[in-house]
């Protein structure tokens, strides 16, 4: 039987100074066959920062790395049955969006080969700050003041209304990102590990200016010319965003239609 590697070898997505790993089995009917090495960045080549390849088994921990001089390494084969390896793959904390690390591992027995690729391609991280409560939007400008100087650390910065206390940042390199934020007061620290635009999803959809608002709350208008009054939500209308309200120190109760964001709730109705 000829070599043969076998595993998923699917394309995966890794932010600065983060690593993947591919988990991957070598069979063949010699006892010994040789484990060789090609690797490629991209885009561009002549200036991409090195990736950190490296080659286990479950039996003698590593085996093989590009930060050796020599590009391959033999292994023995428990007679007919695979042996199980794992590929890993560091990305480089200077790497850049977009780049790119292609390995192609070679199983040799001497007569015959396989080859199998597996690619790794850098990607932005998205990091949770956490703040001094109530302090979100001051923290989210400091950051955005600093990230129009220097290095393009910070891609986006998002403070979501209703959200106390965490502020999400994105960026490539997660090292430089927590130096951003060293100095800046009321910033705390990240919490560890990563989120993702899925689970932020949420907080990127507009939310409704009467969310929370129900018939009978107490409420406080903020603006108009009722500003400072306070009234009751005897109405709701959702798809307009508006609410109807009856002012509680008028002479003559009065209907009052007022959009949902002119008010700011101060009792809930029992």
């Amino acid at each position: 039987m000829s070599p043969t590697i076998s595993g998923e070898n699917n394309l995966q997505k890794v932010h600065a100074g983060g690593k993947v790993e591919w988990p991957f089995s070598v069979s063949a009917d010699a006892s010994q066959v040789t484990i060789s090495f090609s690797i490629i960045t991209g885009p561009d080549a002549d200036n991409a920062p090195e990736w950190n390849v490296t080659l286990y088994d479950n039996a003698n921990g590593e085996l093989w790395s590009n930060y050796r001089s020599r590009s391959e390494v033999s292994v023995d084969l428990p007679g007919r049955n695979p042996k199980e390896f794992v590929l890993e793959v560091i990305c480089p904390k200077g790497a850049r969006y977009g780049d790119t690390v292609e390995t192609e591992v070679i199983a040799d027995d001497g007569s015959s080969t396989d080859s199998m690729r597996f690619k790794a391609v850098a990607t932005q991280s998205i990091m949770v700050l956490k703040t001094q409560i109530d302090q979100e939007k001051s923290v989210a400008d400091s950051l955005a003041s600093k990230a129009g100087s220097g290095e393009k650390d910070i891609y986006a910065i998002l403070s979501p209304a209703g959200l106390r206390g965490y502020v999400f940042v994105e960026g490539m390199n997660t090292d430089r990102l927590r130096e951003k934020t060293r100095d800046i007061k009321k910033a705390r620290s990240f919490i560890d590990g990563e989120t993702n635009i899925e689970e932020i999803g949420p907080y990127l959809i507009p939310m409704s200016a009467v969310v929370g608002i129900v018939e009978g709350d107490i409420v406080e208008l903020v603006n108009g010319p009722f500003k400072g009054e306070k009234a009751r939500v005897q109405q709701i209308d959702q798809a307009k965003e508006e609410i109807t309200v009856e002012l509680i120190e008028a002479m003559v109760p009065i209907p009052v239609t007022v959009k949902g964001d002119s008010v700011r709730v101060i009792e809930k109705e029992r």
